[in-house]
This record gives structure tokens, C-alpha cells and sequence, in this order.
């Protein structure tokens, strides 16, 4: 996806108060909708974090496939749908239970992961807790605290107050400044340090936690009696099977790769560039901005990466280099094949259908094949023995068997199958 030449379509808006900023960013929703619509691709249009552009508001818009660079979240239940990075994860419904072990130190040599906590102890990872120590915005650290079966969201937590912007793993020496021991013994027992909490991590009871000691870990552990409760926060990436947060169904995760962002800026960048103008009152008002990309170039590449099999690539109709590739078998030797394909070329073409001609002096096997990598989505083929019979052979890009039609009705029989 990365590649040397990117294209990009991109557009600016401004305004005088957030309800027109909140107008104009859905006309260009919808209008992104339509082109993508257009385009003939499956994408979801999902809420986003907006990086280092800025704003309170941005959707991007991707194109399902495997080999997408982003993860993808959405819910079965309703229209909800959300980049991994900003996919809200709901606290647990279920009340914490009460204590029910007595708090108890236990030695787990070399169990540095929570692989090898779970299996030494022949428990469960999710009923560990993992302690990150990352670096404060005020030059002290932070603890950050998920279960052990979940990932930290970075950008989640970067957004916490007194946590360091972008996120950044506390070196070794502050690690054990902070808490006297390595990464990978860290508890929550004892930390003085500010600690956050991920709402499943709160919701533990008896819990295994490391005991800040080198090749030691508590079991049993609980929050309030053996350690205060810590600030809760949304810090851990969904996954699949989590309630939907519109409160309609569960969420299900997939690939897609980004062909559009749009963001509502807001004042931004206008505020300190001191951008205003005087509204229908004469009043000075800063103005309110949107901003909208579309990486031209990228849908082709996206396009592909849906749409291909084993043969090469499958185009979509609305965006194919081509709509038929005609390949005549022989021609060079066959006058009549040459003089009929010669005359559907131009009927085709006259008609406003994109026909790419394949008159290379070429065996049919290769034509085929090349004509199946090239992905054109239509085949038309002309040969002797179908001329014999009054044919012209047809395949669909998608097809697994051809068809044969009389010679005469090409132009129709291609629009009929293009109209599909």
C-alpha cells in the first residue's frame, strides 16, 4: 500500500459556527459515500482517532480486505462501526465479585510473560492482570493496568491525563525506580505511582498480580483490600464477541485499508493562525474548519487486494481499465477472424463500450491467461470453429464455464451482461 507515487484528492471547508462545520462534514460523508458506493467496492465507513491532525470528530473510509493494515470493528446488531484505535470498549456489567482467597506469595521463576505466568500457575490468562510502566508527562511514570488476555491501546492511553503524548514505554531504570524490580514482575501492591486501570481489570477478584520482586507473583490478590483502587479508564483494544457501545449486538472484527479520512478540525489550527472573519452581524468570529482526503491512488491498490484470485486480478466494473478485452484466436492467419473481430471492435466501440483488442500475434493460451491476470471484467473471444457455427464465445471475469451467442448480437449481449 505503500508505495512511491500517492495521489490524493483533498479539500478544506470553513465556517462560522460548529452547526455549519457539522453540515458541511455530512455533506461530505455523503458524498464520500457515494464515490466509494460508485467505485463498486465493499467498504465501511468507521469512526477514527484523529492522530496528529487534530479535531474532536473524524470517520475513515476502508475497503474490506484480508490484507488490510487496520483492524476494523464493527457491530452485528446496528450500523456501529470504528477503527480498532478508537473502538470503545464498555465497562463489564457484572458487579466485581468478593474476595475469596487469602492473599498468598508464590515463586514463578523466569515467568516474565503472562504465557508463562498462565501456564505455570495452570490458570487462565484472563485471570491475570499485566502492569505497564510508562513515562508521565511531568517526568514521573505511570502505571497502566489490563488483563492479562487483553491488549493496551496506546492511543487510548496517551490521551489519559499525566500520561506522556505520544505514548512511551518507561526505560529499565525507571522501571525499577519505581517499583524495585523488572518488567515483568510488576503488581499493583505497594506502586506509588499514579495507576490506571482498564475497566475488565477492575472487575477481577482473586487475581494474579506480580509481587514487584524478581521472579515472584501474588496470587489471590484483590483490589481495596490489598491494593487501592486505581483510576478507571477505557485503555485495552475491543475484541471480537464485546458489546456493541451503541447498545445493539456484539462487535466483530475485520482488515480494511484506508482510502479516506475526514475530519472535523474545528478551531484548531484557526485559532492560533488567528483565521477570522465577521459573520452576518459584523461580529469577528473565528472560523470553524473540516478537512477531507481521498488517496486516489490507493483505491486501485485496494481494489485489487479485494478483488483478485489465483489467476490475477478481478476489476470491478466501475473502475476497470477496460470493460471487454476482445481476443481474436488466430487472426493473423484467419482473414475472416481478423475482418469480424476488426468489426466488433468498432460496433463495441461505437457504442461506448471500453474494448481493449488483443491482437497480438499470440497463442490462445496466453492470451487467456493474460487477459485473467489483467482482470478485464468481460471476454469476448472470435474464432474459426465458433464462426463455423454462427458464435461468438463469452466469459465472465467471475465465470467458470463460457457461453456462445449468435455472431450478430454482440452489442446487446455485452450490455445485457454489463446491466448485471
Amino acid at each position: 500500500m505503500r508505495a512511491r507515487e500517492f495521489i490524493m484528492k483533498d479539500a478544506y471547508s470553513f465556517h462560522t459556527d460548529e452547526a455549519s462545520l457539522q453540515e458541511g462534514y455530512r455533506t461530505m460523508y455523503d458524498a464520500y459515500t457515494r464515490i466509494f458506493t460508485r467505485t463498486g467496492l465493499v467498504f465501511r465507513a468507521v469512526r477514527a482517532d484523529s492522530g496528529a491532525i487534530g479535531g474532536d470528530v473524524s470517520q475513515e473510509f476502508h475497503v474490506i480486505a484480508d490484507s488490510g493494515e487496520d483492524a476494523i470493528v464493527f457491530s452485528d446488531g446496528d450500523d456501529y462501526a470504528a477503527n480498532l484505535e478508537a473502538a470503545i470498549a464498555l465497562p463489564p456489567t457484572v458487579a466485581r465479585p468478593a474476595p475469596k482467597e487469602e492473599l498468598e506469595k508464590v515463586s514463578t521463576p523466569g515467568a516474565k510473560t503472562i504465557d508463562d505466568l498462565s501456564r505455570f500457575l495452570k490458570i487462565e490468562p484472563s485471570r491475570c492482570i499485566k502492569t505497564l510502566i510508562v513515562e508521565g508527562a511531568d517526568d514521573t511514570v505511570v502505571a497502566l493496568v489490563i488483563r492479562g488476555d487483553h491488549e493496551l491501546n496506546a492511543v487510548k492511553a496517551q490521551k489519559l491525563p499525566g500520561v506522556m503524548s505520544p505514548l512511551k514505554m518507561a526505560t529499565a531504570e525507571s522501571v525499577r525506580k519505581a517499583t524495585g524490580t523488572e518488567p515483568g514482575y510488576i503488581g499493583v501492591i505497594g506502586l506509588r505511582c499514579k495507576v490506571y486501570a482498564d475497566h475488565s481489570a477492575l472487575a477481577l477478584a482473586d487475581f494474579v498480580s506480580g509481587a514487584n520482586e524478581k521472579d515472584m507473583h501474588y496470587t489471590g490478590t484483590n483490589w481495596e483490600r490489598d491494593a487501592p483502587s486505581p483510576i478507571a479508564a477505557d485503555i485495552r483494544n475491543v475484541v471480537e464477541g464485546d458489546p456493541s457501545p451503541s447498545g445493539k449486538g456484539h462487535l466483530k472484527t475485520t482488515r480494511g485499508i484506508e482510502v479516506g479520512h475526514i475530519f472535523q478540525l474545528g478551531q484548531k489550527y484557526s485559532t492560533p493562525m488567528k483565521a477570522s472573519v465577521l459573520d452576518e452581524a459584523g461580529k469577528d468570529v473565528t472560523l470553524y474548519m473540516g478537512c477531507y482526503g481521498i488517496g486516489v491512488t490507493r483505491i486501485v491498490a485496494a481494489a485489487i487486494e479485494q478483488n483478485h484470485d489465483e489467476k490475477g486480478i478481478i476489476w470491478p466494473e466501475p473502475i476497470a481499465p477496460y470493460e471487454v478485452v476482445l481476443v481474436p484466436l488466430n487472426q493473423h492467419k484467419s482473414p475472416r477472424v481478423r475482418e469480424v473481430a476488426d468489426r466488433l471492435y468498432a460496433e463495441l466501440t461505437a457504442a461506448g463500450i471500453e474494448v481493449l483488442y488483443d491482437d497480438r500475434d499470440a497463442r490462445p493460451g496466453v492470451k487467456f491467461a493474460d487477459a485473467e491476470l489483467i482482470g478485464i471484467p468481460h471476454r469476448l473471444v472470435v474464432g474459426e470453429r465458433g464462426l463455423d457455427a454462427g458464435k461468438l464465445e463469452y466469459r465472465g471475469r467471475r465465470d467458470t464455464e463460457s457461453t456462445e451467442f449468435p455472431v450478430d448480437n454482440a452489442v446487446e449481449f455485452i450490455r445485457s451482461r454489463m446491466a448485471r
